[in-house]
């Protein structure tokens, strides 16, 4: 059985399934023993050198140019320079000793310094070389001159300032928490940048090495005052899981071919996010990943391609190949940005969901696929114990989050991100690990996540846990906060399903839930936005596939059907899956827009997936991170077809955006909401109704009624406020536009069926 199989919710420890931990042989792929990499360079293309940024056309130019065109004066930025004043058989620097700080690579005076941590390395040699195609030059660091404390440290003079490629080897002990290799190149932990394949999923490319970067002749990006701008008020998030990606990957999001599935591309399809009303992305992880780790040997799951991304190899570095027209690691950081910087003009935050859980080298097998942290200080980077890794997060192995060299190396990599590229917040995958002490046992006050909340620069950003993790460790509700973490709400998932689709003795539980469950979040000086609401996220069904199937289809996933979630809380309305039956496909079109008011008019931060606005189906496959196809990719034809179900999703958000009642910074009081109910203690009763009123707040009152019974309620209404009536703004039995009317239908009387599987909202006016 899986592992995770007994939690009492969904997790990111699924994507390992049966195989990552029930099978030496098909181990996790991040951990399977794949051939030993080579230090064979294949060519590739030459690295980019920009000298002048795209922010330099000035904004209104960069926004107006046509996408071909303004691909084209980029490329013209990009052109390769670096080769002309330097002697391109190779390096001949000149050497001295260096300093301790900082980590990575750093300008130093008019060399460059290196510094590695290595606690229990002995030995420790420096690779360099020029581009991809130069010799690799090694130098043999002194431990006598060229180590402070447990820090390596080198620096090479007479050499480019961009344009050099550099790794190292490390040898020590060779004991049962030790993994040196000495012949292995390792990435250095703090690089910036990472060179390895430019183009995404390029098999002639798949055993290219991951090599450490830098530039440190690039002006400073103008950011144009962004570093002024107004914040989202955390009450206000409406926010919008997605994958850059996967946003304009296909065809269809008619960008240019080389700028698909780019950082570029993304900014080009800002305005549908707007459009639908979203005040923040968060992004699948953009940290650079292997997504060709899978195919490093034959195994079940070599067909497949990393499209998720939660194996990181650098915690410091953009997805390179991210970049457009495989621009390489450069290119990449400077898209980035562009992109950021055109989300927070258009009032979007950007939030990253960000993997400090585990790495993308595995746990226990013969051959490892080795890129860095195993092989500079396995015992310090890794939960180990008398049997291997310590494997909570599902994947293999698990980081020593609360080791205090790991615990600075994750605060310096978020604040990184901070400084250097705006981001706004985080969302932690698994973030119970970061929990966990170095022994793996729970921690009442983790250091790691009080150093978060007391940094002056982490603590003004947004905080958000996955409050669970592979090992049992459930803290929704509980997750150690200092009153500034925000938590995905699992409870309030599957609560809400469950109500939805029917089950009985859901009404109270329902009622705590669209009222901000105070049961897990009012206390201390939590707010209501601490609890993060939300129906499907990316690893489980999408909101078509979860009222239109009632079991998973994963077969295609190479894991015998054994991994994602069984308990999916899913109805298919009567027919699995694809259906021309009108009463079927218009009963799953109700039920999509009933789970979405329900999500829009709760208290807490409201949480969509990309594509839902279309209905997005991956067709029953609940876990779908190892496929780089349309079935994690926006399809921009079906929102074309799908104007009616996108206009009610955006009309929703809209509303919750401008009414008070709906974003509240307070738990709701008995003077705030009225329950209209005599059937509390009836597991029977499948009707909830209520009204928020206005008070000083103002908007005016709401009255919502829920109905899943499988027959009409004939609801009473409650005596409007003095000298109001109430109007009709939602009934999602209605189809477009009835279903909502902003101005609201009057004419109402003094009860109103709602039909069986629908909701309804009412607004007092005058």
């Amino acid at each position: 059985m899986n592992q995770c199989a007994s939690l009492p919710s969904h997790s990111s420890c699924i994507r390992g399934g049966f195989w990552a931990l029930h099978s030496a042989a098909a181990a996790p792929m991040s951990s399977i023993a794949f051939p030993r990499r080579r230090l064979a360079v294949a060519k590739t293309t030459s690295l980019p050198h920009p000298v002048t940024h795209p922010e330099g056309f000035g904004r209104a130019n960069w926004r107006a140019c046509p996408a071909s065109r303004r691909l084209n004066r980029i490329c013209a930025i990009r052109r390769t320079r670096i080769f002309a004043s330097m002697d391109t058989a190779g390096l001949d620097p000149a050497v001295s000793n260096g300093q301790a700080t900082p980590l990575g690579a750093s300008k130093l005076g008019e060399g460059v310094n290196f510094a590695l941590f290595s606690e229990h390395g002995t030995s420790v040699t420096l690779c360099v070389r020029l581009g991809t195609e130069g010799p690799v030059k090694e130098i043999v660091l002194d431990p006598q001159k060229n180590r402070t404390g447990n820090v390596w440290h080198i620096c090479l003079e007479n050499i480019p300032l961009s344009g050099v490629l550099y790794g190292y080897h490390v040898d020590g002990p060779r004991d049962k928490n030790s993994r040196f290799d000495k012949n292995t190149l390792l990435l250095d932990p703090y690089a910036k940048y990472v060179e390895g394949r430019r183009i995404f999923a390029d098999k002639t490319q798949k055993l290219a090495p991951h090599w450490g970067t830098f530039d440190f002749t690039l002006s400073e990006f103008d950011w144009e005052g962004d570093e002024a701008r107004t914040r989202v008020p955390e009450k206000d998030l409406v926010i919008y899981e997605m994958s850059v990606r996967g946003f304009t990957k296909d065809q269809s999001s008619g960008v240019a071919e080389g700028v698909r599935g780019s950082y570029l591309g993304f900014i080009d399809k800002i305005p549908h996010l707007v459009e639908l009303g979203v005040t923040a992305v968060e992004l699948l992880p953009i940290f650079e990943y292997d997504e060709l780790e899978f195919q490093r040997r034959p195994n079940p799951r070599d067909h497949m391609v990393n499209a998720w991304g939660y194996s990181t190899i650098n915690f410091f570095s953009p997805m390179s190949r991210f970049a457009s027209n495989g621009g390489g690691p450069i290119a990449a950081s400077l898209e980035l940005k562009q992109m950021v910087k055109a989300l927070h003009k258009a009032g979007i935050e950007v939030l990253l969901d960000v993997v400090y859980n585990h790495t993308n080298e595995g746990g226990n097998c013969a051959d490892p696929y080795v890129t860095c942290f195993r092989g500079v200080d396995n015992a310090v980077y890794y939960m180990m114990d008398a049997n291997g890794y310590m494997n909570f997060s599902g994947c293999g192995n698990t980081l020593n989050c609360n080791h205090p060299v790991v615990t600075e190396f994750i605060l310096d990599s978020l604040k990184h991100w901070v400084t250097e590229y705006h981001i706004d917040g985080f969302r932690f995958d698994l973030a119970s690990v970061l929990c966990r002490g170095t022994n793996g046992a729970p921690l009442a006050n983790p250091p790691l996540i009080r150093a978060i909340c007391k940094d002056e620069v982490l603590s003004k950003c947004k905080l958000i846990a996955e409050p669970w993790d592979c090992g049992g460790l459930y803290l929704v509700g509980a997750f150690p906060n200092w009153d500034r973490w925000a938590e995905w709400n699992g409870k309030y998932r599957d609560d809400l399903r469950r109500f939805v689709k029917g089950d009985c003795g859901m009404k109270r539980t329902l009622a705590t839930r669209l009222s901000g469950s105070a049961d897990l979040y009012n206390k201390n000086q939590r707010k209501p936005y601490h609890g993060i609401n939300f129906i499907v996220a990316h690893d489980g069904f999408t909101l078509y596939d979860l009222v239109a199937y009632n079991m998973k289809h994963n077969d295609a996933n190479g894991e015998r059907g054994q991994d994602g979630s069984n308990d999916n809380f899913s109805w298919n309305c009567g027919v699995e899956g694809e259906t021309g039956d009108q009463a079927v496909n218009g009963l799953r079109a109700r039920q999509m827009k009933n789970l979405h008011v329900a999500l829009m008019f709760s208290q807490g931060t409201p949480m969509m997936i990309m594509g839902d606005e279309y209905a997005h189906t991956k067709y029953g496959n609940n876990n779908t991170y190892g496929h780089d196809t349309s079935l994690n990719e926006f399809l921009w034809t079906q929102l074309q077809k799908k104007k009616d179900h996108f206009a009610f999703f955006s009309k929703v958000i809209k509303f919750r955006l401008k009414h008070p009642l709906l974003a509240r910074s307070e738990f709701l009081s008995n003077s705030d909401v009225t329950w209209h109910e005599t059937q509390w203690d009836n597991p029977d009763s499948r009707f909830l109704a209520f009204t928020l009123h206005e008070g000083k707040l103002g908007g005016g009152d709401l009255y919502m009624a829920f109905n899943a019974h499988t027959y009409a309620v004939n609801a009473a209404l409650p005596r409007p406020p003095g000298g109001k009536r109430w109007l009709r703004l939602i009934d999602t039995h209605f189809a477009h536009p009835e279903d909502f009317c902003e101005e609201g239908v009057g004419g109402l009387q003094e009860r109103y069926s709602v039909v069986p599987f629908s909701c309804i909202v009412l607004i007092a006016k005058s």
